[in-house]
């Protein structure tokens, strides 16, 4: 997905769209009502997105799909009123730090099975800062945007922290023939 497939006027639609969703999670109010109709045709096809919040550079919420279901106006909706008050990891957004978060979309492409046959060949396909990995081990699976290259730039440690994020031992990739997938996103932050 190297080439920009939502507009710059999208962008800062989907933007503005988010920031309201935080805002009304954080506030226990009724998210944007989002007419599908009312919105580009971009933004009413179908679509998978990521919503990340950040404050001062630290994480502070991130949920989102990796499958394309819904419109892609309403799943940033969702994702972003999501990563405020569902992100386990986190307490709520409270209505006093809004103005402090910055947000960053990741709009995803279909995931594509990786085949591989051994750990090196595995290491060999990945793409640093180009690929999203999915990794499944039956029904436990994990995933990291390739934005997470950027804190993790080693392969090996990269796959190790992806089978720690899906509840696994660290060693498993190296151990066992994992299904992985690959995705590539469109990101934008404001």
């Amino acid at each position: 997905m190297k080439k920009q497939t939502i507009s710059n006027e999208d962008r800062q639609i989907l933007l503005e769209l988010a920031r309201r969703s935080i805002e009304a999670a954080a506030r226990k109010r009724s998210l944007p009502v989002v007419h599908t109709g009312d919105y580009s045709e971009r933004l009413q096809e179908d679509g998978a997105s990521f919503v990340t919040l950040t404050i001062q550079g630290s994480l502070r919420g991130c949920i989102g799909t990796l499958e394309a279901y819904q419109p892609l106006v309403k799943d940033v909706v969702e994702h972003a009123a999501a990563a405020a008050v569902e992100d386990f990891r986190f307490n709520p957004v409270s209505p006093s730090e809004i103005q402090t978060i910055a947000i960053e979309i990741s709009v995803l492409s279909k995931p594509e099975r990786l085949i591989y046959s051994t750990t090196e060949e595995l290491l060999e396909k990945l793409n640093p800062k180009i690929d999203g990995v999915i990794l499944k081990d039956g029904r436990a699976r994990a995933t990291f945007l390739p934005q997470v290259w950027e804190q993790l730039p080693d392969k090996n440690e990269f796959l190790s922290h992806l089978c720690n994020k899906m509840g696994s031992p660290s060693n498993l990739w190296k151990i066992k023939n994992l299904e992985v997938f690959t995705y590539q996103v469109e990101e934008f932050h404001d």
